[in-house]
């Protein structure tokens, strides 16, 4: 991870909120994860100069770690857009891969043109346990495609997600991660000293965090 892009992702995503911290009370994650954290990176899609930011970190990273990429992928809906302004950039086709097939028309999972054998980067916006985003490359693995790599803009760094990816064979890189999130965090008073503690709690098992 580039410390210069990962500090300066988590400051652009604590400016427009898309990420929030809250010690004292808790957010409830659709899992029904009690969390002192939570993440919308769709919020990044209305400030154009922190979505170019994002982007022109995203084909820096890409090109650095998966030099060799010959189309984008993106894992609907979340990095959708992010992934189309990564190919535009990098003048790359592009592609998407939704949560399931469609029950109707062709019932694609994956939408656009490619083939076997295509070099592909997968962009995504955030990741968690990685159960959604390794589904993303896994349907491609299953169309004959060469997954490189995934690149999303900010994990919550859970050990289950590293081990997930390992298991998997998918290497993965993030513009910023959650402990550079706090430490950004603090360094702008943003949360104090003492709730540094909780939030590390947190991460350790999210699942049983507040029962």
């Amino acid at each position: 991870m580039n410390l210069s892009i990962s500090k300066n992702t988590a400051e652009s995503l604590l400016e427009i909120k898309a990420i929030k911290l809250n010690t004292t009370d808790h957010f409830t994650w659709a899992s029904g994860w009690f969390s002192p954290i939570y993440c919308d990176n769709r919020k990044v899609l209305s400030y154009p100069k922190i979505r170019r930011q994002i982007c022109a970190s995203f084909v820096e990273m890409i090109k650095l770690k998966f030099p060799k990429v010959e189309v984008i992928a993106g894992v609907a809906t979340g990095a959708i857009a992010h992934g189309v302004l990564v190919a535009e950039q990098m003048n790359k086709p592009f592609i998407y891969v939704r949560s399931e097939a469609k029950s109707h028309g062709l019932t694609n999972k994956i939408e656009g043109n490619f083939k076997k054998g295509d070099k592909v980067v997968v962009i995504e916006d955030l990741i968690s346990t990685g159960g959604s985003s390794l589904d993303a490359v896994m349907a491609l693995r299953e169309q004959g495609v060469e997954v490189l790599g995934m690149m999303a803009i900010f994990t919550y760094g859970f050990p289950q997600a590293a081990e997930n990816f390992k298991k998997n064979n998918c290497e993965v890189h993030t513009l910023s991660s959650y402990p550079v999130l706090l430490e950004v965090a603090q360094e702008q008073n943003y949360i104090r000293s003492e709730h540094i503690e909780t939030l590390a709690q947190w991460r350790e098992n999210p699942s049983q965090w507040k029962k």
